[in-house]
């Protein structure tokens, strides 16, 4: 009885040891992806944006004591930006939901509560326009326009489809989360 015990013991050991080992692994492949995509959208600013976003910062934790996850959805029909996007949010415990076209954005809209709109405005099955517009027709929510569209025509647009706030891309990851808090 006791050997068996024993065998036992050290099966559930080793499979915990392989558990942990997977973990581990994924990690480092989860964090050279991130890396490299990182790499991609924020340009040579990649490793300043790690720097600076390595740590959850006390603005996050104040939400999170507070019981508060700022809903955000984010509209962007770029597959790779869509992703990276979503993961460093949802690291900053932000609740996230995700949506790679207009249309889907207003399926999304129809079904949840949003305090937070981050829409990409060019979109092939529509326009981030569309989005804030009817997004605010159907909710309190905060709009943020984050485009390739930065003349000062573009912004006065966005802010008279009713987003709130207008940001250039390459998207610069820190006065993002300001506005984040802002709205927080």
């Amino acid at each position: 009885m006791m050997t068996m015990v024993i065998i036992i013991v050290l099966v559930v050991t080793g499979v915990v040891a392989v558990a942990v080992a997977v973990r581990a692994l994924l990690e480092v492949y989860i964090r050279r992806e991130t890396t490299a995509r990182l790499r991609e959208l924020f340009g040579p600013e990649y490793k300043s944006v790690l720097a600076r976003y390595g740590e959850r910062r006390k603005v996050d934790e104040g939400l999170a004591a507070r019981g508060k996850r700022l809903r955000i959805l984010v509209v962007e029909d770029h597959a790779d930006t869509l992703k990276v996007l979503g993961r460093l949010l949802n690291h900053f415990g932000y609740d996230i939901t995700l949506a790679d076209g207009a249309q889907r954005a207003l399926q999304i809209i129809d079904s949840k509560e949003f305090d937070i709109v981050l829409s990409d405005i060019g979109l092939p099955d529509g326009s981030g326009y569309e989005v804030i517009t009817q997004a605010k027709q159907k909710q309190r929510v905060k709009g943020i326009a984050l485009t390739g569209f930065c003349k000062d025509e573009d912004i006065m647009r966005s802010r008279e489809a009713g987003f709130d706030f207008h940001l250039a891309k390459p998207v610069d990851f820190h006065e993002l989360r300001s506005i984040l808090a802002q709205v927080a």
